[in-house]
């Protein structure tokens, strides 16, 4: 059985003054350093883990409030209890305890004393003894007498009377220590969570004489609490979305773009007129899918689909969007459809769609006959052309955005192209943390080791070494097709 307290054992002395001074003093330094990081932390209630830290933040600074006011009540020792109410004669205004020194400036008088009551119970006399502060814990008035243990049930939510008899019960049968919590009301209708600490008080035939109890008000704390769990299980909740909807869209990216291991190959039989390669570099850590795409598609009349392009966003519903656009450019080439009225079209489909949007995209057909390539883009980076160790962009025709202006109208351009001639289609972002135009420059920088590859796959591979690594905050595409005959 656990050691109890003996009635006649004399009461430990207070610590000294000069140590609590110097605790209280750490604890409000801690407390201050603590609330400084909280103010510089951005909280945006949009974002769930944003709202977490600042749970947490709060939860620190309501335990270290809690602390300072502890340490408050042995420096100064417990406060009398207030005088019963009497009707005055004449009226006078009541008098004001001051404050204790080193309390917190602009905190209400009282609030560091409010916390923290105790109470002893006299089983022999059915006698109770209540601190100040314990009345104004459960809202009582100073002038009624200390509830007795049969009488503090009346105290206590329904619920919690249960757990408190317990308690009691162990305690004076038993011997064994108070340590729990219930919720008590008072009388103005609040509830409050009130923390019990207590122990039997022997006499000296061993029979238990008396009960002491502290009794503590954690209803700020538990609230903060509270709050911690239920923002940390909303952040819970919005990983997993993330997480599920990562995959979602990452499946449905990878059902709708061609294979990217290894060349893509037209199905047909027969020579090929392009060695194509393509790959997607996907962004760093995990973030969420973006709309990028590639395509290139052997048309019935013989000519090759070439086609880039970016959906604004992330997400399913981009991703979604993408593959509506894909799915479109393919159909809409194989029924013959020419770049410049394609761009027209699926600006056309971008402003109809329930959810605006914007897009870029590039779109090619390369006709193996004559080797050329007629192309038109929209709001998107220019191919690149690659010949003989050197590199350029292609002056690129008009066309705004997609989604961007209804009615819009988008030209066309025709190069032609000799054997060994390399075209490099690609998204934004392929190189990370550059403006368009230094993207352009650090691609063209490629074009020695493009001379010496021997397939696109070889110049796909140089591009993922180059541009693929840690730090891209975006997933981008990259198509390379290189005139073979």
């Amino acid at each position: 059985m656990p050691s109890s307290v003996s009635a006649d054992r004399p009461a430990a002395q207070p610590p000294g003054h000069d140590p609590v001074e110097a605790l209280i003093t750490q604890a409000r330094r801690l407390k201050g350093d603590v609330d400084a990081v909280r103010r510089d932390v951005r909280c945006d209630d949009m974002d769930p883990e944003e709202r977490w830290q600042r749970a947490l933040y709060d939860l620190a600074l309501h335990q270290l409030d809690d602390l300072d006011a502890h340490l408050a009540q042995l420096r100064n020792g417990p406060a009398p209890l207030p005088p019963a109410a009497e009707p005055p004669e004449p009226p006078e205004a009541p008098a004001v305890r001051p404050a204790p020194a080193g309390a917190p400036v602009g905190a209400p008088r009282g609030a560091l004393l409010s916390r923290v009551g105790s109470a002893e119970w006299n089983l022999l006399t059915d006698e109770a003894s209540w601190s100040g502060e314990l009345y104004r814990i459960l809202g009582r008035d100073p002038a009624l007498p200390a509830l007795t243990l049969d009488e503090l049930p009346s105290l206590v939510v329904e619920e919690d009377r249960p757990k408190l008899t317990a308690m009691v019960t162990d305690c004076l049968i038993d011997g064994r220590p108070i340590d729990g919590e219930f919720r008590v009301r008072r009388p103005d209708g609040s509830v409050r969570s009130v923390h019990m600490m207590g122990e039997p008080v022997l006499g000296a035939d061993g029979g238990t004489v008396s009960m002491w109890a502290v009794l503590r008000d954690v209803s700020t704390l538990r609230r903060s609490r509270r709050t911690v769990r239920e923002t940390h299980d909303s952040l819970h909740r919005h990983r997993q979305r993330e997480q599920t909807e990562h995959r979602v869209a990452t499946e449905l990216q990878e059902a709708v773009l061609p294979p990217w291991r290894g060349s893509l190959r037209p199905p047909h039989q027969g020579p090929r007129a392009l060695d194509l390669a393509a790959h997607r570099l996907p962004a760093d850590g995990g973030a969420p899918i973006g709309g990028d795409w590639y395509d290139a598609l052997e048309l019935a009349d013989g000519e090759t689909l070439l086609s880039v392009g970016d959906l604004t966003g992330h997400g399913v519903a981009v991703a979604s969007g993408m593959a509506t656009l894909l799915g479109a450019v393919r159909g809409m080439a194989m029924a013959g459809t020419q770049p410049c009225q394609l761009l027209s079209l699926l600006n056309q489909l971008l402003d109809a769609t329930v959810q605006p949007a914007l897009g870029s995209a590039v779109c090619a057909r390369y006709r193996p006959a004559t080797r050329t390539l007629v192309w038109g883009q929209a709001g998107h980076p220019a191919p690149l052309l690659f010949r003989d160790g050197t590199g350029c962009a292609l002056d690129a025709p008009a066309g705004v955005l997609l989604g961007a202006t209804s009615g819009a109208g988008y030209g066309q351009a025709e190069v032609n192209l000799v054997p060994g001639d390399l075209l490099l289609l690609h998204t934004e972002g392929l190189v990370p943390g550059h403006s368009r135009t230094a993207a352009v420059d650090r691609l063209l920088g490629l074009a020695p080791r493009f001379d010496d590859a021997r397939s696109a796959q070889d110049c796909v591979r140089a591009l993922v070494e180059e541009f693929g690594g840690a730090g891209r905050l975006d997933d981008a595409c990259v198509l390379v097709a290189r005139v073979t005959a």
